[in-house]
């Protein structure tokens, strides 16, 4: 189960960093604001808050994977705690997208799905 749950966080982790990719370095792309919804003059006028939130994104997805590479390398403790920080907060951060605008609901999921997934798997793991 703790395998498991290491391998979701660090998918967690990827997509936050494509997440990232998007917000930070290509947020007015066509492409990218096809997916946010967007307009050019909005992503121009967006840009550094998304700039600024993707950064978040990253800081997120570095958490998670660094843990869960520190479970297998350094102190076991800390690789879970960095690990359930960055999972913990990427669904937290999750559920704000959707109170706060309950169109967002499919890329709530997309943020939450497998960071919920690896703690419920981190979870497992330590009480079995």
């Amino acid at each position: 189960m703790l395998a498991a749950g290491l391998v979701l966080a660090m998918i967690a982790g990827l997509i936050h960093v494509y997440i990232f990719v998007l917000e930070s370095l290509r947020w007015t792309d066509p492409r990218t604001r096809a997916v946010f919804g967007t307009s050019e003059e909005q992503a121009h006028t967006t840009r550094q808050l998304a700039f600024n939130q993707g950064f978040y994104n990253l800081f997120l997805a570095v958490a998670a994977i660094a843990g869960a590479i520190v479970v297998f390398t350094g102190p076991e403790t800390v690789g879970r705690t960095l690990t359930t920080t960055g999972t913990a907060s990427m669904v937290l951060a999750a559920l704000v997208l959707l109170l706060s605008d309950r169109t967002k609901v499919r890329a709530a999921l997309v943020q939450a799905l497998a960071p919920a997934l690896s703690l419920i798997a981190l979870l497992l793991a330590a009480v079995l």
